[in-house]
């Protein structure tokens, strides 16, 4: 993608406090890279190679991955492993994948075969303990693709054990408030790609100015077809959300549709954990 279109990648740093957490885990650090969409269009190799040169620069405890590292065709997976398994930190590399990652029947056994082959784990409806057994990491399968079954392991969870949780698309947070959710990490939207001052999101004006805007343009609007079928929280589209007594964070990803980004750079996400006083 080129990089007027696109935009440059911004670090995005935040803390966030979690109840239980042991002073032992108090200050670790993740890192969240998500929305790839590696297929010699949407993802320069520069962006990448960018993206992962921060991660590892941050040194992270953990690294978590929330989906979309194809589009359509999966193959491409093999080459973006390439990049990936450059990633390091002290407890690995985890990930979920995203409805990209289902497009074609084989889809998913693809994309997760080659990223088991490089060391990057990842989970659907599963739970690891990366950093041991007083912090979960649960890694949901993805909604659109009707993997999402996260009554099988929230249900198993002792109340007391915080847990961050990985789900590719945010509008999971509405249906995961009837369980504790110290932190979900989610990308999916994009940020919205569009973001106008004052206004917000596009996807979430769409609806309001479809009429006003010529049918040949249509098909150059990020979301706009479709916009309220790929998500239905757009208010969630970026950034820090308080969901019920629950956290989401939105990531706006690396991958970029067309007409671009504007006002709505890439992201990589580096958060800290610590101890809720």
């Amino acid at each position: 993608m080129y990089p007027l279109l696109t935009g440059k990648l911004k670090i995005e740093q935040l803390t966030v406090a979690i109840a239980n957490l042991p002073p032992k885990l108090s200050g670790i650090k993740l890192v969240q890279l998500t929305d790839f969409h590696y297929d010699g269009l949407r993802l320069s190799k520069q962006l990448l190679k960018e993206a992962i040169a921060v991660t590892n620069q941050a040194k992270p405890d953990l690294i978590v991955l929330t989906g979309d590292y194809v589009t359509h065709d999966p193959t491409p997976i093999h080459q973006l492993t390439v990049y990936l398994k450059q990633l390091y930190s002290k407890a690995g590399v985890y990930g979920v994948l995203g409805n990209h990652d289902h497009y074609y029947s084989y889809s998913k056994k693809t994309v997760t075969d080659a990223l088991n082959e490089i060391g990057i784990q990842v989970l659907c409806n599963q739970i690891a303990y990366p950093m041991g057994v007083e912090l979960a990491l649960i890694g949901l399968g993805d909604l659109k693709s009707k993997q999402f079954q996260p009554h099988k392991v929230m249900n198993t969870l002792d109340e007391k054990i915080p847990r961050i949780i990985l789900s590719h698309n945010p509008d999971t947070a509405e249906i995961l408030q009837q369980w504790r959710v110290d932190l979900q990490l989610s990308g999916h939207t994009h940020g919205g790609q569009i973001v106008l001052p004052k206004l917000g999101v596009l996807p979430s004006l769409l609806p309001s100015i479809r009429r006003h805007i010529p049918q040949p343009f249509h098909r150059w609007i990020p979301f706009f077809s479709n916009c309220n079928l790929i998500y239905k929280h757009w208010n969630w589209a970026s950034g820090l959300h308080q969901v019920g007594n629950n956290y989401l964070y939105v990531n706006r990803g690396l991958g970029t549709y067309l007409p671009g980004r504007w006002n709505c750079p890439p992201e990589v996400t580096i958060i800290t954990l610590k101890s809720k006083v």
